[in-house]
Order: C-alpha cells, then structure tokens, then sequence
C-alpha cells in the first residue's frame, strides 16, 4: 500500500491499493449500492443506506452510522463514469439544518488491471471545509485507508 498525503493547505490525500481480484468486481464493489453499504466507511463505522445513479451528472449518498455518530449522509454527484476504468464522484457532508454543507469534495478512483489483481488509485481531495471540522480533514488518510481495508476483506470473501 502507498500513501501520499499532500499538504495540509491541500487537502488532498492519495491512496494506491492492490486487490487479489479482478477489475470488473472492484469497480462493481464501488458502483453497486448493495456492494457498497457491505465495506463502506472507516472502522467502526456500518453504512445503513446507499443510492446511487451511476452516469455522469446522476447522484450518490451514502448513510455512515456511528454508535457516538448515527445517521451521517454523504451525497455527491457523478461527474465521471468510465466502466471499469474510472469514477469521479463529488460529496458534501456534515450538513446543517439550512442545508450547508461543511464539508465538500471530489473522489476520483482509477481501476487498473494488473496480471489479473486490480490497481486502484483513490485521490480524495476537500473543495470546503469549515473551520469546525478540521478533524474530518486530519482522519481522512486514516478514514480512507480503513475503508479500503473493508473493501479489500468484502472482495476476498466473493
């Protein structure tokens, strides 16, 4: 595993992962609702609903859930969809009553075949972030590194 965390003025952290499985079933893995609600988000943390409509401009929001943080939506839109090459994603969350959002981004995520394993390369970069949540900023090559533990344990019991 490779990561390459940028500065903190950037925001941005890149992730390099290798998985024992082909590149069509890990990009499934990130493409199918079902697929996704089994390995999204950190440790600890369960997904209890996932919608997404896989086309450029179509939406995704996904519900992380939290023994100390229940109910936590992150929704986006489509902005890339290369079947089983690439998809780039924006999120917002930590959404306030008045529908501000406090935190903003872009997910962009490569599938590479390699000798029949798949190199996947997640570069997540914030667009927003309020001043309150510079905590979600500073766990997110922790946050992303432990999702990708999911994915890797969810694709290996397939």
């Amino acid at each position: 595993m490779e990561t390459n965390v940028k500065t903190k003025e950037q925001k941005r952290v890149t992730i390099t992962r290798v998985f024992n499985a082909p590149r069509e079933l890990v990009f499934k893995a990130w493409t199918e609702p079902k697929q996704m609600e089994q390995w999204w988000g950190p440790k600890g943390f369960t997904s209890s609903g996932c919608e997404m409509d896989v086309r450029p401009g179509g939406a995704i929001q996904i519900c992380m859930d939290h023994p100390k943080f229940p109910n936590h939506w992150t929704k986006g839109f489509f902005t890339e969809v290369t079947p089983p090459e690439k998809i780039a994603f924006t999120f917002s969350a930590f959404t306030d009553d008045s529908g501000i959002s406090g935190l903003e981004g872009i997910n962009t995520i490569t599938f590479e075949e390699e000798n029949g394993k798949t190199k996947l390369t997640l570069v997540a970069v914030l667009t927003k972030l309020a001043p309150e949540l510079a905590f979600a900023a500073q766990g997110m090559e922790q946050g992303w590194s432990e999702s990708l533990d999911k994915l890797d344990t969810f694709i290996t019991k397939k």
